[in-house]
């Protein structure tokens, strides 16, 4: 769908993805690259998935921090009707990025607003947690992407005929997908609704100074923020100081 203001087209881009704990560098600049970010969780729940952990560095190598969540069988059980099992995952996940972090140059910094995301606040549900985290990174990082629900819009069947018509019910002239979907995308519905579709290439991060050992890439953005602090933007692709 063209929004027309004032004579003008106006061109809007939209990414629609599940939520994640804590998720990566990657998964934020995805966010920053785009006009409005649809949290996926109408999507059915994946045990050993990224939903609910992620991963640090420590000096004994990498470590998930895995949130205990409620699994009542296998299947149809969606992402947002997913809760979280009790309350004694969150101080010691907190203790773990602590020790771990506690001598990277922005630690204090960080702490000083990610602490209480752990110990101040509770949380019922996977997608509240998830997306109480997200919005607290893109706050720091002044990201101002809209971010919405996939249940404030109305959800046809068919994977791609779905993605399509949520991206044109929220406006959207050009969707932004992940290299993964391509497996099952199928182009042609986009081409239909006029809707350009563009793949978001994750190749090419450059290291930035990490703590323990080998670099890894696919750790927790708060491990990038821990190390690197309001110089996180020189590490990423969509991110303005």
């Amino acid at each position: 769908m063209l929004k027309i203001n004032k004579g003008k087209v106006v061109m809007k881009k939209i990414a629609i993805l599940q939520s994640n704990y804590i998720p990566w560098k990657g998964y934020f600049d995805m966010i920053a690259a785009v006009d409005e970010f649809v949290l996926y969780d109408d999507m059915q729940y994946t045990r050993r998935d990224w939903r609910n952990r992620n991963q640090i560095k420590t000096p004994q190598g990498v470590q998930w921090l895995t949130v205990p969540v409620l699994v009542k069988g296998k299947y149809d059980q969606k992402i947002r009707d997913t809760e979280i099992d009790g309350l004694d995952w969150a101080p010691l996940h907190w203790k773990a990025l602590a020790q771990n972090y506690r001598r990277a140059p922005h630690f204090d910094e960080i702490a000083a607003w990610v602490e209480p995301l752990y110990m101040a606040e509770s949380y019922t549900h996977i997608s509240q947690l998830n997306r109480s985290f997200i919005e607290a990174v893109c706050n720091y990082l002044g990201i101002k992407t809209v971010i919405t629900n996939s249940w404030d819009y109305t959800l046809l069947d068919g994977k791609t005929e779905r993605l399509a018509d949520l991206c044109k019910q929220a406006g959207g002239t050009e969707y932004i997908s992940g290299p993964a979907a391509k497996d099952y995308v199928e182009e042609s519905i986009f081409a239909d609704m006029n809707i350009k579709l563009t793949w978001f290439d994750y190749a090419g991060y450059p290291e930035y100074p990490q703590l323990w050992g080998e670099f890894t890439h696919g750790v927790t953005i708060l491990d990038l923020l821990f190390n690197c602090g309001k110089d996180a933007h020189h590490y990423m692709r969509y991110i303005r100081p």
